[in-house]
């Protein structure tokens, strides 16, 4: 099954560090996110990716062709003749980095590589969101419902903390930036039948606009919910969130 990571976009909300380097390939932590979004849905299975680039997507390719030697450790013998062998966890592995345009957004990127899509069924991310969604679940759920396309639907945090305060002033309750209480809005980590191709036309779109309106509004988008982690890293100071909740892991 195939995993499209869209990693074309230019990364404007990030200023002067992605005019070194495009936003999937930020480390967070010693790892490009795009690194960490292909180990997640390798660690399921699913090691087939399609890769849609645009914005410094020569960047992206150079690292994907020496993807082995950026996330090995190597073993070097020199005897009787030179051979380096790389770690085993990314036997299986497949990139297909496809240059789709430097101004196309995201539904036009998508219709640029359908005819790579063969199966019935296929996954789609953002390279710029992580999260520990478990990935199998989410397959199992679309596969259950039958529509079209499956949405995974997260509550963020919110950007301040959260009080309540009675008539003399005092803080009755407080809770640091919790999760919004009400409503859910898209984290990504789509699950479509390829039928979705029906709806993305050769039309410079967004897909959140377009396409996934006019599947919502024929009753063919369902949601997933996620209560677990997830961020999208989109500025600055979402970096700094995702690095500091990874180092306090370490």
């Amino acid at each position: 099954m195939k995993v499209v990571i869209l990693s074309g976009g230019k990364g404007t909300r990030f200023s002067g560090l992605t005019e070194a380097v495009p936003k999937p390939l930020i480390n967070v932590n010693g790892k490009p996110i795009i690194t960490r979004i292909i180990e997640h849905y390798s660690n399921y299975g699913f090691k087939d990716f399609i890769i849609p680039v645009g914005y410094k997507g020569e960047m992206i390719k150079s690292y994907f062709k020496n993807f082995d030697l950026h996330n090995s450790n190597l073993k070097i013998n020199f005897s009787p003749n030179k051979k380096i062998e790389y770690d085993k966890k990314f036997e299986g592995l497949s990139f297909q980095i496809i240059d789709t345009g430097l101004e196309t957004l995201t539904a036009l990127r998508l219709y640029k590589i359908k005819n790579l899509i063969n199966d019935d069924i296929f996954m789609l991310t953002y390279g710029d969101g992580l999260s520990d969604i478990n990935i199998k679940d989410l397959l199992d759920f679309h596969k259950k419902h039958g529509k079209i396309g499956t949405m995974t639907i997260i509550r963020p945090p919110g950007r301040f903390g959260e009080l309540e305060i009675t008539n003399n002033s005092e803080i009755s309750y407080f809770k640091e930036k919790p999760k919004l209480s009400k409503g859910w809005v898209n984290g990504g980590f789509f699950i479509f039948n390829k039928k979705f191709f029906d709806y993305v036309a050769d039309k410079n779109q967004m897909l959140e606009e377009i396409p996934l309106n006019k599947l919502s509004q024929d009753n063919q988008l369902v949601g997933y919910k996620h209560d677990g982690f997830w961020q999208c890293i989109d500025t600055p100071r979402d970096l700094e969130y995702v690095e500091q909740m990874f180092k306090s892991k370490i």
